[in-house]
């Protein structure tokens, strides 16, 4: 380090340095960590593309499901077969997906705090008390966001079309 009282600077300025010195480096050695923790641009928009996809298009774009299961609904039509993929739960409903299951999307995730979602969603997110909804504009069909919660915490996101 130099002597910083030898080039005339007095106790203040030296500590002015110091601290602009120490935040240079803090925020060069933070700036990837940051870029790395953070969902990366249009991530959270293509997954939205993905609600109304055919069957066969799924299948293209990511292969055979890891795993594949039905979900009951409470009426017989409610019945979904869901294809489980790294990205999401993909639910099928005839040959299209109507919804997705994420674990996280706009930076939130699953077991996050309650508290994230208004922070997220904004002001016209809908708070229903056990979960959280939000309408997604600009998209071909009427598409919603809905966070479930459970003791306090995201128990479950879905995005899926209004109108199925």
């Amino acid at each position: 380090m130099y002597n910083l009282s030898l080039l005339g600077y007095s106790g203040i300025m030296k500590n002015k340095i110091i601290f602009t010195m120490t935040f240079a480096i803090l925020l060069m050695t933070a700036s990837p960590v940051w870029s790395q923790t953070q969902e990366q641009p249009g991530q959270s928009d293509e997954i939205l593309l993905f609600v109304g996809l055919r069957l066969d298009d799924l299948m293209m774009r990511f292969g055979i499901p890891q795993s594949v299961h039905a979900a009951r609904g409470g009426e017989v039509w409610q019945d979904d077969v869901v294809f489980v993929y790294n990205e999401g739960d993909f639910y099928i409903f005839r040959d299209r997906v109507w919804q997705i299951g994420l674990r996280s999307v706009y930076g939130m995730r699953i077991g996050d705090a309650r508290a994230v979602v208004p922070l997220v969603l904004g002001e016209s997110a809908q708070d229903r008390g056990d979960y959280i909804l939000y309408r997604i504009p600009g998209s071909a069909w009427p598409l919603s966001l809905r966070v479930n919660i459970s003791a306090g915490r995201i128990s479950g996101i879905f995005v899926f079309r209004e109108d199925f």
